[in-house]
């Protein structure tokens, strides 16, 4: 009968506080977010093609091709 009525567990410990803005912790997390932000805008800006191939220049006249039927 005794596991009927047994005490409840205790409760968690509370959570440590949060780092204030002037942690270097976290000046350093967010220079480390801006430069990686950085980076991803630089590789996505190198990018000339696009699905239509290179874009912009002056040989954009379409291309034609045979079809499957040889016509």
């Amino acid at each position: 009968m005794s596991a009927v009525f047994s005490r409840p567990p205790p409760p968690p410990p509370p959570p440590p506080p949060a780092p204030s803005r002037d942690d270097p912790a976290v000046e350093a997390a967010r220079k480390r977010a801006v430069r990686a932000a950085g980076n991803a805008r630089g590789r996505s800006a190198t990018v000339l093609t696009g699905d239509r191939g290179l874009t912009g220049l002056a040989s954009d006249a379409p291309v034609s091709k045979k079809t499957l039927l040889g016509a």
